[in-house]
C-alpha cells in the first residue's frame, strides 16, 4: 500500500509513518500562518517540509510530487481549529483512533450499504486490533448481524472486557462460529485462520473481505477456498466515494457524529501511555511487531524540537 513511500529515505532505509499533530513553524504560502495547528499523516520525525495547495478553511493538501500519486487522503492536514471532531483534551485518542476509527466508519457503511450481502453473523478476526473493535462497536450500535470476533487464546478476556462483541472466540475454535449465513472481516492478513473460515462456513460464507495484516509474519497461502474469493477493501476507496457522495464537509460531520460515542466508551479499557524522544519510539515499535503489546496500552509520543 506504498506506506513507505510518503517520507523516501536513503536506500534500505525508511521513515516510520505516523499519525500525530504538528504546528506551523515557518510558511512561505500566504494562505498558511505560522502557528497554525494541523492534523495528519506525518514522519517519525520533528520536522516535516510541505508543499501546500487546495487550502481551504478545513485545511490543505501537500502536493510535494512524489506524494501526488499516492492515495490522497494520506496527503490531506486538517485544520484542528475546523475540524468538528477535535477536543485538545482527545488528542491522544484522536491520534491513536482516529484513522483506524475512520476505516471502521466506512468499511461498516460499505457493509450495510450492501445489507451485509445478507449475512447474520460478521466474523471479524484480529479482534482486538483497534480497527476491529471500531468496526464492531459501530456495527452492535447500528444493529442487525449478532458480531464475533477472534483473537488470540491470550487476549480472550480483554476483547470480551470491552464489550464490543456478541461474542468472543479464540482462533483454535473457530468451528463454534455456527452454521447461519456470515460475512468474513479479516484484519489478521493470517491464511491459516482464513482458510479455517473458509472451510467452516463454506457456501454459507456470503462475503470475505481483507481489511489488515496484524499477523504480518503468515500471510502467504494462496490455496484454493470455498466460498467467496476474498475481496481488498481500501479505505481511501470508499472515503472518495462518500465525499463525492456527502461533500468534504458532510463527511467530516458524518465521522465527527460517529467519533464522539465511540471515543467516549473506549475510556472504559483504553491506557494511553506517553513518552518523549525518539528514544523510546524504537522499542515500542519493536515490541508491536513482536506482538507482545498490551492491547489495552495507546502509546503516544511527543518529538520535541
Amino acid at each position: 500500500m506504498n506506506y513507505w513511500a510518503f517520507f523516501p529515505a536513503e536506500d534500505g532505509w525508511g521513515r516510520m509513518p505516523v499519525w500525530g499533530f504538528a504546528n506551523v513553524a515557518a510558511s512561505r504560502h500566504p494562505e498558511l500562518e505560522v502557528g497554525r495547528r494541523i492534523y495528519g499523516y506525518l514522519p517519525a520525525s520533528t520536522h516535516l517540509a510541505v508543499r501546500p495547495d487546495r487550502i481551504s478553511p478545513g485545511g490543505f493538501t501537500d502536493v510535494t510530487p512524489h506524494r501526488t500519486e499516492l492515495p490522497a487522503v494520506y496527503n490531506r492536514y486538517a485544520f484542528t481549529d475546523a475540524d468538528p471532531g477535535y477536543d485538545r483534551e482527545r488528542e491522544a485518542e484522536y491520534m491513536l483512533l482516529q484513522p483506524l476509527f475512520g476505516t471502521a466508519f466506512l468499511l461498516d457503511d460499505e457493509l450495510a450499504d450492501d445489507d451485509f450481502g445478507g449475512a447474520e453473523t460478521i466474523v471479524i478476526s484480529s479482534a482486538s486490533s483497534k480497527t476491529a473493535l471500531g468496526t464492531a462497536f459501530l456495527l452492535r450500535r447500528r444493529g442487525g448481524p449478532n458480531v464475533v470476533g477472534l483473537t488470540s487464546p491470550s487476549r480472550v478476556g480483554f476483547v470480551e472486557r470491552t464489550g464490543a462483541y456478541h461474542r468472543v472466540l479464540p482462533y483454535d475454535r473457530i468451528d463454534g462460529l455456527g452454521t447461519e449465513p456470515a460475512a468474513y472481516l479479516e484484519f489478521s492478513g493470517d491464511a491459516e485462520v482464513r482458510g479455517a473460515v473458509h472451510r467452516h462456513l463454506g457456501d454459507r460464507l456470503v462475503r470475505s473481505v481483507l481489511i489488515g495484516m496484524t499477523h504480518w509474519e503468515n500471510l502467504a497461502g494462496g490455496e484454493d477456498l470455498p466460498g467467496p474469493t476474498p475481496a481488498f477493501f481500501f479505505a481511501p476507496t470508499r472515503a472518495a466515494k462518500r465525499t463525492a457522495d456527502w461533500g468534504g464537509a458532510g463527511m467530516r460531520d458524518r465521522m465527527a457524529e460517529a467519533w464522539a460515542p465511540f471515543v467516549a466508551w473506549t475510556g472504559d479499557w483504553l491506557e494511553v501511555r506517553h513518552s518523549k524522544g525518539l528514544e523510546a519510539l524504537e522499542p515500542a515499535y519493536l515490541e508491536l511487531l513482536d506482538g507482545s503489546v498490551d492491547p489495552a496500552a495507546g502509546r503516544v509520543f511527543e518529538l520535541p524540537l
